[in-house]
């Protein structure tokens, strides 16, 4: 796991008060919190996600790029399954694995794609794949 401080909201820094011109990276509400392996299994991700007290977990890859975003409520619909094991890793599981909110992705297409697919959230990534927030979709 990565522990990773929460940034201050930047929703204003290009200085346009319209919100036009904001990008994904602008508008992130919180840094990405959490990021555990994606090998790790479903019991540990879900005491993990328990014990931080946060609505997600991050997954990294093995390169520690992003490589999906679970909930609680994915964990533990996924834990009381006929079909699960101690051994079930994160991984196994389904789950959102992108494409992800590119950071320089204009802030209403971001939302328009968030929107068709159905999320809450989106891991918002740089160039190279790695997370640097979470975009939120507010009510």
């Amino acid at each position: 796991m990565t522990p990773i401080p929460p940034a201050p909201p930047r929703a204003h820094r290009s200085g346009r008060t319209d919100g036009t011109g904001l990008t994904a990276r602008d508008a992130m509400l919180y840094a990405p919190g959490p990021q555990v392996d994606d090998h790790m299994a479903v019991d540990v991700a879900l005491s993990v996600l328990i014990g931080a007290r946060v609505p997600h977990l991050l997954l990294q890859d093995e390169d520690g790029r992003c490589a999906g975003l679970v909930t609680q409520a994915q964990l533990t619909a996924h834990r009381g399954g006929s079909w699960f094991s101690d051994r079930t890793r994160l991984r196994d599981i389904p789950l959102d694995r992108g494409p992800f909110t590119a950071s320089t992705a204009a802030l209403g297409d971001a939302e328009a794609a968030m929107r068709v697919r159905i999320l809450n959230v989106s891991p918002v990534v740089d160039d190279h794949g790695y997370a640097l927030g979470v975009l939120a979709l507010t009510p």
